[in-house]
């Protein structure tokens, strides 16, 4: 695929996520992943579409590639949070989430933050 091809694949895949359509954009995304494993915006993108899709340990493993490639990445710790969470592994998603917010601290992040402390304190009554 020339780089071209790569370029219209991704923005044809983040249209399709977009849209709402996370399988599509799976399948749009795929050459762009085998071309460009540790491009940072590939990552966090195929983590996006793979949490929508609920394939959880994928869109871990996308969201640790994209720390690991940008560490300040506030998002993508939000969205690994987020992604453990839905596993139902609260306390580490609990120290993401706790990192994003305080990398962050906008309302949605605090929320995040808030929710998933008072989740883990349920847990440990």
């Amino acid at each position: 695929m020339s780089s071209e091809d790569i370029f219209d694949a991704f923005r044809r895949a983040e249209a399709l996520l977009a849209d709402r359509r996370p399988l599509e954009a799976l399948r749009a995304l795929r050459p762009v992943l085998a071309e460009n494993p540790a491009a940072h915006s590939v990552q966090l993108l195929a983590g996006r579409a793979y949490l929508h899709t609920a394939q959880f340990r994928r869109a871990e493993e996308a969201f640790t590639t994209a720390i690991e490639l940008d560490p300040a990445d506030h998002y993508a710790r939000l969205a690994l949070g987020r992604t453990l969470q839905r596993q139902g592994r609260l306390t580490e998603a609990l120290a993401q989430i706790r990192m994003a917010a305080v990398m962050n601290p906008t309302p949605e992040y605090q929320d995040a933050l808030g929710e998933v402390s008072a989740r883990v304190a349920l847990q440990d009554r």
